[in-house]
């Protein structure tokens, strides 16, 4: 990806510096508003220490859900500012309500060392998503400086991610390092692969995928398909799929695609064989069964991949020089339908292929089995990950640039 007129933390000058840095705390929560998963907080520290190291007044911003433009109790910042103090060992100061501007512009004008500030939920406010001018413009009145380290974002034009950044230029803007991370190892994926170059694609739907096997079937040499977008292409090759999930819509996208790859030599691999059940809430394995091939029975649901289409896909990516993964093979939130996505993960690791695993199930999948150290790059985001390896310019980087007019068209 080029990077022209985009600079990163580490060449600003940040002390005595107010900084807004624009994070992705978007954590899981359980019942009892305890964090289950703190990787994205995790993700976002070495910026959050560096910022800090060189003295400046940092105020932290996040959305967390999807509120809808209200505020809702529990999606509160509350749990990542308690999780932030104890990494952090700071005081973190939360505003109860970020439409109280001078209660939070006193917070930021008296903070001291060893304290931070950390916005209320930024989607408490309509304007965030909408890309509002006023909420961007207070957003931006609080900082002398803009960090942009949200990378799960950065293909929404939101007012943190986008429209506030006007405010800020040469030298006043920048990407933290995460988003240096996954501009390098995302934006260059393509430039020149290791080879075989090898894309494993699984998920629900062939349409949130169309851009990216278009773009990837120039590149690539093989594609491995699992997840319920499998029974979508297998439907259009005249394969029966019983009762499985299939997106009757685009049917015909898949058959172009197909014969797309047909036409550049390039080989699409699809299940053999499935693990299957009649309903999808399984309670038991005497309610799971493996079919012989690629045929689904009629009342039966494909779930995961079955054991034949494991090992094939397993012998692929060990023989990778290069691995983009992006999907689960299939429903792995249950134990009885995990393996499919598991064996890939673990062949991942296993493998000496250079390695990156496009954000959402597939990299909660890798943190799952233990195995994120064993791969050369997780990215934060699932939908971001996707639009900058398609080659699409994603709002949040685009903002970051000097030169940038700021206008979406």
């Amino acid at each position: 990806m080029d990077t022209t007129g985009i600079q990163f933390i580490n060449e600003l000058e940040l002390e005595g510096k107010t900084v807004f840095m624009r994070c992705d705390f978007n954590v899981p929560l359980d019942a009892d508003q305890n964090i289950t998963d703190d990787a994205r907080i995790l993700a976002a520290m070495p910026s959050i220490d560096y910022a800090l190291e060189n003295g400046a007044k940092l105020v932290l911003a996040s959305h967390l859900g999807r509120p809808k433009g209200e505020v809702v109790p529990s999606m509160s910042m509350e749990p990542v500012a308690e999780r932030l103090a104890e990494i952090l060992d700071v005081e973190v100061m939360l505003p109860e309500d970020n439409s109280d501007h001078r209660m939070v512009q006193t917070l930021i004008d008296d903070l001291k060392e060893n304290q931070v500030v950390l916005l209320e939920n930024l989607r408490f406010n309509p304007g965030e998503k909408k890309g509002d001018s006023e909420f961007a413009n207070w957003l931006a009145s609080l900082a002398d400086v803009y960090i942009n380290d949200a990378f799960g974002v950065a293909h929404r034009a939101h007012a943190s991610v986008y429209t506030m950044v006007k405010h800020f230029g040469r030298g006043a803007k920048a990407a933290g390092f995460l988003m240096k991370r996954e501009i390098e190892a995302l934006g260059g994926l393509l430039d020149s692969p290791k080879r075989p170059f090898v894309s494993v694609m699984g998920g629900a739907k062939v349409s949130d995928k169309i851009g990216i096997l278009t773009t990837l079937l120039d590149e690539v040499d093989e594609v491995l398909i699992g997840g319920a977008m499998a029974y979508t292409f297998l439907k259009a090759q005249g394969v029966e799929v019983g009762a499985s999930m299939v997106e009757e819509e685009h049917i015909e996208t898949a058959k172009s695609i197909l014969a797309k790859a047909k036409m550049a030599k390039k080989t699409i691999h699809l299940p053999v064989d499935h693990l299957i059940a009649k309903q999808f809430n399984v309670t038991s394995a005497d309610e799971v069964a493996t079919t012989e091939g690629n045929a689904i029975p009629e009342g039966w649901m494909a779930l995961d991949i079955g054991p034949k289409t494991v090992d094939i896909y397993k012998r692929v990516v060990n023989e990778a020089g290069t691995v983009f993964w992006n999907g689960p093979m299939g429903v792995f939130e249950s134990e009885f339908f995990a393996n499919g996505t598991m064996s890939v993960a673990h062949a991942l690791a296993e493998s000496n292929a250079v390695s990156v695993v496009g954000g959402g199930d597939s990299a909660a999948a890798i943190r799952k089995a233990g195995l994120i150290d064993r791969i050369t790059h997780v990215s934060t985001g699932g939908g971001a990950s996707l639009e900058l390896v398609e080659g699409k310019p994603l709002p949040g980087i685009e903002a970051l640039r000097n030169n940038h007019p700021f206008n979406l068209g």
